[in-house]
Parts: structure tokens; sequence; C-alpha cells
């Protein structure tokens, strides 16, 4: 069930699913809840899931053209202030792993658990904010295209075929991000600050999921990553989007971490 808050007069939509303690799923750039519809009745049985449509996305207003990571924390912390839950486990993937992020370097108290999932703690190098100013320029006379671009882009040219119907599916709902949102959460992205403090200085668990053939984070950098924070790591064979291209295996890595904590 889709509930609300006002966050800075703006709607935040979320869902409040099952029993026990907390999870929090955080969904990435272009992307809604509807991403975590086969994963979050799986981790509800005996959980309760809290998914979090962030600013710009899905049933969630924008504020303004710039969504840092500290702006999207703040919402999630509102969330959970008006649920009145004080600990969680996070789950966030992509730009939803740089959140949890943010989240976690004002409230790592709140934190038993973060997962990082086909997501990093660095920032991005230079080439890309390029990248994304650059977008941000093309997609206000061209969102259409760019979006198409910029989705399809994060598979592989494998997965676009084997998995052509999930991506399609998956690119409807993209496209229904509102060109607003797509500015602000690309700014916001593109000034984030590096966090691997924030994996370094605390001992809640740490989890990230690597995928090899992941075309936005390179491989062998999120190996070095997850050894330098010592967080555990899960490694898949293909790329940047696990809830598609290994469902099944990464429900069953996300249950095991969830029950880890």
């Amino acid at each position: 069930m889709q509930k609300t808050i006002l966050f800075k007069n703006s709607k935040i939509s979320f869902s409040d699913t099952g029993k026990g303690s907390a999870v929090v799923l955080l969904h990435g750039f272009l992307e809604n809840n509807s991403m975590w519809k086969d994963i979050l009745p799986e981790l509800s049985k005996n959980r309760r899931v809290i998914a979090i449509e962030l600013l710009g996305h899905g049933n969630s207003k924008s504020i303004g053209y710039v969504h840092s990571m500290a702006l999207m924390a703040e919402a999630v912390a509102g969330v959970l202030k008006s649920l009145r839950i004080r600990r969680v486990t996070m789950i966030g993937h992509s730009m939803g792993g740089y959140v949890a992020l943010a989240f976690a370097e004002k409230h790592s108290e709140k934190v038993k658990g973060l997962c990082l999932m086909n997501s990093t703690s660095l920032a991005d190098d230079d080439d890309r904010k390029a990248l994304r100013a650059r977008a941000n320029t093309m997609v206000q006379n061209n969102f259409n295209n760019m979006v198409r671009m910029s989705f399809t882009n994060l598979f592989s040219e494998e997965s676009r075929t084997t998995f052509k119907s999930e991506l399609e599916i998956a690119l409807a709902e993209a496209l229904q991000t509102p060109v607003q949102g797509y500015i602000a959460c690309q700014e916001g992205m593109r000034i984030r600050p590096n966090r691997m403090t924030v994996l370094q200085k605390n001992d809640f668990k740490k989890l990230i999921v690597i995928g090899k053939k992941d075309p936005v984070l390179d491989y062998h950098t999120s190996l070095e990553e997850a050894k330098k924070t010592n967080a555990e790591t899960v490694v898949f064979n293909e790329g940047h989007m696990s809830h598609i291209e290994n469902k099944l295996l990464l429900i069953a890595a996300l249950k095991t971490f969830v029950r880890s904590n």
C-alpha cells in the first residue's frame, strides 16, 4: 500500500509492508518502487520493508533543480521518523546507494546494515561529471531519446537481447520520470562527495553487490573498494541491473544479508 508524507512541502511516496526489523529499499536513477516488485515480497515475509520513492521519481515530487544525496537522505529520514522507526537495514541500488551513504553519514546510529547494490561510495570522476552536465543540457530538448539512451546503456548488448521484455517494462517506467527529476538528480549525483569514510569508520554490516560486466562501475575498482571498507561482496556475471539480470541470485543474497542484521 502506497503512503505519503510531506517533506519541504513536497510529497514523498513510499510503501510499508510486512512486520519485523525494518529494511529500507532505495531505487536508482530513472527507477521507482516497481523495480522491487519481485524482491519486496520475499524480504517482507519476515521483515518490515519500507520502499521509498526518491525525489523526482515515481509518485514523489521534485524540490528545485538540485536533489543532492543529502537532501534525498533527509527525505528518507523524514519517512522513518513518521513511522517511528529507529534502526534499519538499507539496500540502495545505484543512486539509491549514494542516498543510503548520505543517510548513514548523518545517522550512523540508525543503520544496522548497508548494501550498495551496483553502487559505490566513490565520487564521480571528471569524465562522468562532464557526461552528467552534458546530459542535463541535452535532456531539456530531447527527453525521450536521452532517457532511452541513458537507460539502455545500463545493460550490456547481450542483456539487451536476453532481457528484452524486462528492459522494455523498466524503460517505460523510466520514461515516466519528469524532466525536473532527471535534471535535479543528475546534478545531485554530479556534485556528490566521496563517502568511503562512511563505510570505513562505521562497524555496521556492509555488502557490495558487484556486476562483472557493469558498464557504469569498474569491476576491479569495486573489489578494491570492498577491500578498503571491510565490506562483504557478492559478484554476479552480468551488469548494473542485478535485479533484472541476476534476479534469483540477488534475492538469495539480499535475504542472507538481511538475516545477518
